[in-house]
């Protein structure tokens, strides 16, 4: 079954007026969570994913240690890949000052090949947040994962994206949405702050 099904089928692609996380807003929302709350659709979500990758591994082409999934988002999705990849699977998480960190006792060492894992990317702002602390720690990352790219044209990131779909969806950022300029007020389903 392929991802757009399996997002359907679970409900998690929202049609409507929303504040994303990365502050801007859109017409569409990937709501993982309601599909990830399914083991049996999270490991058939994950699978291709978990392919690919494992493949560019066998290949040379790719290094990985372990697995890093930004909360709350990539946790599920960190966790499912590094079962299907054999790897230990952790989180980075934000502290109270809202700075993304690694806690918990997960550590990483001096030259660790790190996979970041995502339900959805849009801009990336958790990827990079992730990267930051993991290299600052010693860690390399190597390469980003999602399930769902909603990247806008022109959204550039600093390494390689494994995703399992790329879904086109309208983003704008607060003066330039035009659902607001109709007069909607969008709704923030999201778990992050802004």
């Amino acid at each position: 079954m392929n991802t757009i099904t399996l997002l359907k089928e679970s409900k998690a692609l929202l049609e409507g007026h929303f504040l994303l996380s990365s502050g801007r807003h859109s017409n569409r929302y990937f709501q993982c969570a309601r599909l990830l709350q399914y083991p049996d659709k999270a490991e058939a979500a994950v699978q291709p994913l978990a392919a690919r990758l494992n493949d560019d591994i066998a290949a040379g082409t790719l290094a990985v240690d372990a697995i890093v999934g930004p909360a709350l988002g990539g946790i599920i999705v960190a966790y499912e890949l590094g079962r299907q990849l054999r790897l230990p699977a952790f989180f980075t998480e934000r502290d109270d000052s809202g700075a993304m960190t690694l806690r918990r006792g997960f550590e990483v060492h001096q030259g660790m090949c790190i996979l970041i894992a995502e339900d959805v990317i849009t801009t990336g702002k958790s990827s990079l947040e992730s990267i930051k602390i993991l290299e600052h720690q010693g860690a390399k990352v190597t390469a980003l994962s999602c399930i769902v790219d909603r990247r806008a044209a022109g959204v550039e990131l600093p390494l390689p994206l494994y995703a399992a779909v790329k879904l086109d969806a309208a983003n704008w950022s607060d003066g330039d949405c035009p659902l607001c300029k109709q007069g909607g007020l969008p709704v923030k389903p999201g778990s992050r702050p802004l």
